[in-house]
C-alpha cells in the first residue's frame, strides 16, 4: 500500500495561518511602539495609522484565503489532511478574534461599551 503524501492546498493553507499569525502580530507591536513613542499618542487620520490598519485587513485577507484553502485541502482525495485541518483552524481563529477585537474598538469609539 502506498503511503498518503499530505495535501498541497493544506499546507498551503497552514503556510498563510502561520504567516497571517506572525504578520498581524508584528503589526500590532508596530503599533504599539508607535502609540507608545508619539506624544498623545497616534493620530487616527496620519499616513501610518492609515498603513496599519490598510495591513491589518491585508493580513486577515491572508487568513481568509487559508480558510478556503483548508476547505479545499480537506476535499483533497487520497491525501492526508492534518494540515488543511491545522490551517482551517488557525485561520479562522485568526479570523474570529480579529472580528471580535474590531467589534469591541467599534463599540469603544462609539460609547456604547460599558467597562
Amino acid at each position: 500500500m502506498e503511503e498518503r503524501k499530505h495535501s498541497g492546498l493544506g499546507i498551503a493553507s497552514f503556510i498563510m495561518s502561520i504567516l497571517s499569525i506572525i504578520c498581524i502580530f508584528t503589526l500590532l507591536v508596530v503599533a504599539g511602539t508607535i502609540e507608545v513613542s508619539t506624544p498623545g499618542g497616534m493620530d487616527e487620520n496620519s499616513v501610518e495609522a492609515v498603513i496599519i490598519g490598510a495591513c491589518y485587513f491585508l493580513f486577515v485577507g491572508f487568513s481568509i484565503i487559508g480558510i478556503g484553502l483548508g476547505i479545499a485541502g480537506l476535499f483533497s482525495k487520497e491525501r492526508k489532511k492534518l494540515f488543511a485541518i491545522l490551517g482551517l483552524i488557525f485561520s479562522s481563529a485568526i479570523l474570529f478574534i480579529s472580528i471580535t477585537v474590531m467589534v469591541i474598538g467599534l463599540q469603544m469609539v462609539s460609547g456604547n461599551y460599558n467597562y
